[in-house]
């Protein structure tokens, strides 16, 4: 049985994956925020001092995107994605070098408001400080990963689905739960998604090949698939839509209102511009088939 540990244990993916991992024959410890991990401590400002040494890393530590309000809050992301994998490093430098190490990366990094089947061969042009702490994480293990002789996974999702997901997804659900969620020009755009049940099916694969892959399903589902699947699972009325020029007037507002505004032109258009990233790579290298999102994501 491999022995695994798993950084971010206590976020949402991290949640997700310990059954999942622990019924796919992984010997796993975890490491997070809460008592409940083998190892309670922030990645940010500690280097852990491990008991044992470990065949696989899964890292998925890291603070997911948001828009910040301050040099702080820009600061925060550096601190916590690159920061704290440079201190996980410098953790398996003293207590043993594994066999391979799979890194929760994004498709920030490509720096993208719109576009369909970006490759992994896109530059990364990511500007915003989420995008630029994931590029320079990825740089540093690069470099850490070469120089040990480890087995490097890097996997790029976009949105990711799964029982109480957080982020947009959450938006959508709670919008359409309180009935203040509308759709735009039909929500016909499209968005690359990931089952997190999926990182661990594709785990032993990446273990066994390394590489850097752009991860999500194969339908790219619309926005308004989204909300008749998430409107049913919750019994309610499917949300209206608005049209494309009276969301311009109401983002337009946002913007005045600064950073308060729930909803401005940066949101905007992320609604109304699709976004999808090519799969391919994965599915021939690993052998991977796709969970569909429509088929699998189930609310809680």
């Amino acid at each position: 049985m491999r022995r695994l540990l798993l950084t971010g244990a206590s976020g949402f993916v991290g949640v997700n994956l310990i059954p999942l991992l622990r019924n796919a024959s992984f010997e796993v410890k975890t490491m997070g925020l809460t008592r409940e991990g083998d190892y309670r401590l922030d990645l940010s400002t500690t280097v852990p001092r491990l008991q044992e040494n470990f065949d696989v890393v899964l890292h998925a530590a890291g603070k997911v995107h948001t828009v910040p309000k301050s040099e702080d809050e820009n600061e925060i992301f550096f601190n916590i994605n690159y920061r704290g994998t440079m201190n996980l490093c410098r953790a398996l430098d003293k207590s043993g070098i594994p066999k391979a190490l799979v890194y929760i990366s994004s498709v920030a990094v490509y720096g993208l408001d719109k576009g369909e089947n970006i490759t992994e061969n896109y530059p990364l042009n990511g500007t915003t400080p989420y995008a630029l702490s994931k590029i320079r994480a990825e740089q540093f293990l690069t470099d850490w990963c070469t120089y040990h002789n480890v087995k490097l996974s890097i996997i790029r999702p976009s949105v990711i689905a799964g029982p109480n997901p957080p982020g947009n997804l959450e938006a959508m659900i709670n919008g359409i739960k309180t009935g203040k969620y509308f759709s735009i020009g039909g929500g016909n755009v499209r968005k690359s998604i990931l089952m997190v049940q999926d990182i661990a099916r594709l785990l032993p694969a990446l273990i066994e090949n390394g590489g850097i892959y752009n991860v999500c399903d194969s339908d790219h589902p619309s926005f308004r698939q989204l909300e008749l699947l998430i409107a049913k699972q919750l019994k309610k009325r499917p949300p209206s839509s608005i049209s494309l020029p009276i969301a311009r007037g109401m983002a337009l507002a946002g913007d005045l209102l600064g950073k308060r505004a729930p909803f401005n032109s940066r949101r905007l258009l992320k609604m109304t511009e699709s976004l999808t990233f090519s799969n391919e790579k994965a599915k021939k290298i690993l052998g991977w088939e796709p969970l569909s999102v429509l088929e699998n994501f189930i609310i809680q």
